[in-house]
């Protein structure tokens, strides 16, 4: 099923989407035929670069390259951290301070495919938060990430025990419902079902910095919530302050 793009901005070197979940930002590997933005801007504009990448199941901004020059110097900021990389996080809990820094090496679970942990002798990453909103039992951070690990910011938040509020695999979470927050007030259907609020990592990619790779000019980009992200929180105001 082919997913309408929401384009933010683009011009002849990079173009700028906010990518809706779960949808993959890159061809799968083992199912190529399957709908990714990479594939749609093919069709859009020809010639398209690979910059970064978001996990299928996060929403938010992501940046490819229309040329091979763009494509250079964008991974080259990456690489050298010269991006600045914000994401808003619904996650359990209320931290005790209202800013932090994570600075624990990442790599791959010894037992357990397509997971990461925290591991002495892996790759460095840093992550600092900030408390955006408290709730009763969960808070909306901005997370800031120096370094672009593998589901890093799901394995530092887990780590200092305030996961993301929906992660199935590091918090074991697979959705989020009213009734945990309304609790006595909640009131069922007449069918005896609830929807969930959100059925996918409450992780999105709210703002992105980098140099136009022509100009050098500095460019700050934000990513609206997505409608399921929007009701999440509108709820957590409105029950669990």
């Amino acid at each position: 099923m082919k997913q309408k793009l929401d384009i933010i901005y683009e011009d002849e070197q990079l173009v700028v989407v906010n990518k809706a979940a779960p949808f993959l930002s890159i061809p799968d590997r083992f199912q190529n035929d399957k709908p990714n933005i990479y594939h749609q801007l093919q069709k859009q504009y020809g010639d398209i670069f690979i910059v970064h990448r978001l996990d299928k199941e996060t929403s938010g901004i992501i940046c490819f390259a229309r040329t091979s020059e763009a494509h250079r110097q964008l991974s080259q900021q990456f690489e050298h951290r010269q991006t600045k990389k914000h994401y808003h996080a619904v996650v359990s809990g209320t931290p005790a301070t209202d800013t932090g820094t994570i600075n624990q090496p990442i790599s791959k679970h010894p037992q357990i495919g397509g997971k990461m942990t925290i591991f002495k002798k892996g790759k460095a990453a840093i992550s600092h938060y900030t408390v955006l909103e408290r709730f009763q039992q969960y808070s909306l951070l901005d997370v800031q990430i120096e370094t672009g690990r593998t589901h890093q910011i799901r394995v530092h938040l887990a780590y200092i025990h305030h996961p993301l509020a929906v992660d199935a695999l590091y918090a074991k979470k697979e959705a989020f419902y009213l009734s945990s927050i309304k609790r006595r007030a909640y009131q069922q259907n007449r069918h005896g079902e609830e929807r969930p609020l959100m059925t996918r990592i409450s992780l999105h990619a709210f703002q992105l910095t980098v140099q136009h790779p022509d100009t050098q000019e500095s460019m700050t980009f934000e990513a609206p919530y997505p409608k399921d992200f929007r009701a999440t929180l509108q709820q957590l105001r409105r029950w669990a302050k």
